[in-house]
């Protein structure tokens, strides 16, 4: 059983910056690949960014150049740095692995970019 923590989301306006964290349990978090979904209303959860655990990473189209995925194993943590925020960036942020076929969600964290 893997459960997840996030935190770091809140009210932010327009060019602003946030870091989101989500701690895992486990021993084994190093060997997952982890990943950040956004879910917007209204709308369908969309991958934002995800980490191998060789630190390989990928984007979505619409946060290349403004966001970064990285990864602390020793803490169990995986961060995502958002910089340049729009308000279409404004949604529930999840942090998400697949083991076996089987995904792992955390409880979400709110971000809103607003003026």
């Amino acid at each position: 059983q893997v459960q997840f923590v996030e935190s770091g989301g809140g009210l932010v306006q327009p060019g602003g910056s946030l870091r989101l964290s989500c701690a895992a349990s486990g021993s084994i978090f190093s060997i997952y690949v982890m990943a950040w979904y956004r879910q917007a209303p209204g709308k369908l959860r969309e991958l934002v960014a995800r980490i191998t655990p060789g630190r390989r990473t990928n984007y979505a189209d619409s946060v290349k150049g403004r966001f970064t995925i990285s990864r602390d194993n020793a803490k169990n943590t995986v961060y995502l740095q958002m910089n340049s925020l729009k308000p279409e960036d404004t949604a529930v942020y999840y942090c998400n692995t697949n083991i076996q076929g089987m995904d792992y969600w955390g409880q979400g964290t709110q971000v809103t970019v607003s003026s």
